[in-house]
């Protein structure tokens, strides 16, 4: 059995216009609300904290809503067009309304702001399960995890694109020259208020072309009822059972497996988060070191997980998903412990703590490739965008707990204690890891040459 390999890279252009987007709302949005509306940071966070809410009822909302519908163009493909669609009308919106207010403040303008953010976050929220759903749609059980990395790999080039676009267009000398409003002066000095609309413009033509490459090269309802035909064939791979009414439903050792595993998702992302979340005030604190130096360590991070990325698909495929994710706990615990002890008496970034932070991202790259495809591999084909979004409420939840968790734990007895709290909710991945018996799905590896025999 082969991937595709240019049907998966194609699939994943949904994810990757969604991770460009996402990049740029985390980076401008928050400018935007500080430097041109002028809102403390309370203000900000709390408004900057309602995509994650808000995906806790969206993202498994619209998931089971796709499961259930049936269209000419597939489940997926209306939501995704649609949600892509709405969201690119809103965000246009966005920093002309941003721009206007500047000139010539008002209440309504600002309202206006936030109700138009808020569409825009629900028009994200409808398409983000069904985008990630369609890969274990239109993909065998077995290969998913391969084919989970080179979404996972597409996501990171959105990213990478978004940020090479905005570090060409709004550079200092394009800033000066083109974009800025006006300038304020704060207790950091002078500070710019900058017109983003540029930015949110070529953005919104990035997904609307991603989008509209995978609209016409993907054939979903075709490759959707291959899949199916592919699981009737395999039924040994089919982890539900019918019952006397002829429902289908999870037997009850597999309903534990996947409450064990939804739980260890939880703790990963509230070990990985909290580091993510408050790494710079962290070494900021204990360490002294400025915006560099820790900026530096997440882009190394992220720089290991994106080469990981392919390698980790191949070996889950030899080894199995469950050990690979139980490598990667194991890793990510203990970069966390020895990132605590190369910390907290340091006084300056250091060339280990960046061959820590390259380990960090293989370990995260070891546990994302493999989580969502051990969590859909225990429903049935129909209820896919169902189970997507249940591995979203869990990973959602964790990221909205533990930034606060962390931050009231920093606050009340020390910021030396990111580390140890980081690396001792991830070893609790590891024991409820050990409950799963189900999700995994082990292929022999090819050798030697054989190994890069892949479909076109």
């Amino acid at each position: 059995m082969k991937l595709n390999n240019k049907r998966t890279f194609l699939v994943g252009l949904a994810f990757l216009s969604i991770s460009a987007f996402w990049q740029m709302y985390d980076n401008v949005v928050p400018l935007i609300l500080s430097n041109t509306f002028r809102l403390n940071e309370t203000w900000s966070g709390a408004i900057m904290a309602a995509d994650n809410i808000l995906a806790l009822f969206l993202l498994p909302l619209f998931g089971g809503l796709s499961d259930k519908v049936n269209t000419p163009i597939g489940r997926r493909m209306p939501f995704i067009l649609g949600g892509t669609a709405l969201a690119v009308v809103m965000m246009n919106i966005l920093p002309r309304l941003a721009s206007h207010y500047y000139a010539a403040p008002s209440t309504a303008l600002l309202l206006g702001f936030v109700v138009v953010l808020g569409l825009l976050l629900v028009s994200m929220g409808t398409y983000r399960s069904p985008a990630v759903a369609l890969m274990p749609d239109v993909t065998p059980k077995p290969l998913r995890s391969k084919a989970n990395a080179i979404i996972n790999l597409m996501g990171a080039l959105g990213g990478l694109i978004y940020l090479g676009v905005a570090a060409v267009l709004y550079s200092n000398a394009n800033v000066d020259a083109h974009f800025t409003l006006g300038t304020f002066e704060s207790a950091e000095g002078t500070v710019a208020v900058v017109d983003y609309a540029v930015l949110f413009t070529v953005v919104s033509g990035l997904m609307v072309a991603a989008v509209a490459v995978l609209f016409a090269t993907i054939r979903e309802p075709k490759l959707a009822a291959e899949n199916r035909a592919y699981e009737a064939a395999h039924p040994e791979e089919n982890l539900t059972t019918t019952t006397a009414d002829g429902k289908e439903e999870l037997p009850r050792d597999v309903k534990r497996s996947l409450i064990f595993i939804l739980l260890s998702i939880s703790f990963w992302y509230i070990g990985y988060n909290a580091v993510s979340t408050w790494f710079t005030t962290y070494i900021s604190r204990v360490m002294g070191e400025g915006l560099g130096g820790a900026s530096t360590c997440l882009l190394v991070a992220t720089g290991g997980a994106i080469v990981s990325y392919i390698p980790i698909g191949q070996l889950a495929s030899k080894i199995g998903r469950k050990k690979t994710i139980q490598g990667g706990v194991v890793l990510l615990a203990s970069c966390f412990f020895v990132g605590y002890l190369v910390t907290v008496n340091a006084t300056a970034v250091t060339p280990f703590m960046y061959v820590l932070f390259a380990l960090v991202g293989l370990a995260w790259a070891a546990i994302n490739v493999n989580s969502l495809p051990m969590v859909v591999e225990m429903c049935k084909g129909s209820e896919v965008g169902k189970f997507t979004g249940l591995y979203y409420t869990f990973s959602m939840s964790a990221q909205v707990v533990t930034p606060i968790l962390a931050g009231a734990l920093m606050n009340n007895i020390g910021y030396k204690t990111l580390f140890p709290y980081a690396a001792f909710f991830v070893a609790c991945a590891f024991v409820t890891m050990l409950f799963v018996k189900h999700g995994d799905n082990k292929v022999e590896a090819k050798k030697g040459l054989d190994a890069y025999d892949v479909e076109d």
